[in-house]
């Protein structure tokens, strides 16, 4: 039931956008068909659109018009469809299960749980976890109201703060912070919301402040500094280089004047946003997979879907990679000369 709910809104998007010629609605049986899901996050943050966006460019059904003439460049037969999630940890919990076939997590998640350290030190490693290839940077965003009279995160302490929900990577990441900045999650009143729940309960006063890991423009953060005045309070200093130097996947970086209404450059930390599968996965299908993504038909789409779009290329596939790659994805970088 749930694969044809899936099905059905895939198909309905994809005609929509002009993919699928009219008589596939009625002539395709499902038998035609292979299913490929990717976790995402909440609806209000940049993993969702951008997995809608790669789900389209590596989707083809039976009935789609021939690549280059307005038609997908995916994988032939292949529906792929973005599910949301909490988030990275709940992302990779779900690809080791069986339960999705890939997510999108943070790098720092994805390294811990292959390796079993860090903050999943103590768990069994999970040595199934692959890479298919590091899409973008995710910014780490502390959100309070202008007027908050919180300038650093050690303003925190006391306050009603949101670090996400337990599975997403933002809870890790704001945790790691905290400590960074010498304050624990006992030292703040800890709340567990996700996007729009955490904007509209900081916009009602019920919170002081959350943290939103994820890739700028974030429309949860979008929408909130269009209604009330937000600043975005700067995560640097010694806690931001201790930060980084016990934890190197960490970078320490900005986000623009003007990204968000009425907010100057920031200054912050970042970390990447992989895409990862099981080393379960079929190796040609992953090979497609991956050989879709960096068409340059699909080129286009990621030009247009979304802001961070234009920042998914090939030549930056590979950085920061801490998990091995599937061998499908592996051979496609090796074909491509972007692996030796």
């Amino acid at each position: 039931m749930e694969e044809l709910l899936m099905l059905f809104k895939t198909i309905k998007s994809l005609a929509f956008a002009g993919i699928l010629s009219v008589s596939y609605l009625t002539s395709v049986s499902a038998s035609d068909l292979k299913f490929f899901t990717i976790g995402t996050g909440g609806t209000a943050y940049t993993y969702y659109p951008v997995g809608g966006m790669i789900a389209n460019a590596i989707s083809k059904p039976p009935g789609s018009r021939e690549c280059g003439k307005g038609g997908s460049c995916g994988v032939d037969g292949l529906i792929a469809s973005a599910v949301s999630s909490r988030g990275s940890v709940d992302n990779v919990n779900a690809i080791l299960s069986g339960l999705r076939n890939s997510g999108f997590a943070q790098s720092d998640v994805a390294y811990w749980a292959y390796t079993g350290t860090g903050t999943m030190e103590g768990k069994e490693p999970a040595k199934e976890l692959r890479t298919i290839a590091a899409l973008f940077q995710e910014h780490i965003h502390l959100v309070a109201l202008a007027d908050s009279g919180i300038n650093s995160v050690a303003d925190l302490k006391g306050k009603r703060v949101s670090l996400d929900e337990p599975g997403s990577g933002t809870r890790v990441d704001a945790t790691l912070i905290l400590k960074a900045n010498g304050l624990g999650v006992d030292d703040v009143k800890a709340e567990a919301l996700k996007g729009n729940a955490a904007s509209e309960a900081l916009r009602n006063g019920k919170i002081d402040a959350f943290f939103v890991v994820a890739g700028y423009p974030t429309g949860a953060v979008v929408e909130l500094a269009s209604a009330v005045e937000i600043k975005l309070v700067p995560i640097s200093g010694a806690g931001a280089e201790k930060l980084v130097d016990d934890h190197g996947f960490f970078a320490q970086s900005d986000i623009p004047a003007g990204t968000y209404e009425g907010v100057k450059t920031t200054s912050t930390v970042a970390v990447g946003a992989q895409w990862f599968t099981s080393s379960k996965e079929d190796e040609e299908l992953i090979y497609n997979i991956t050989k879709a993504l960096w068409n340059e038909e699909s080129r286009k789409l990621m030009d247009v879907g979304h802001a961070k779009g234009k920042t998914i290329t090939p030549e930056s596939a590979l950085a920061g990679v801490g998990v091995p790659l599937h061998a499908g994805a592996e051979r496609f970088y090796k074909e491509a000369g972007l692996l030796k």
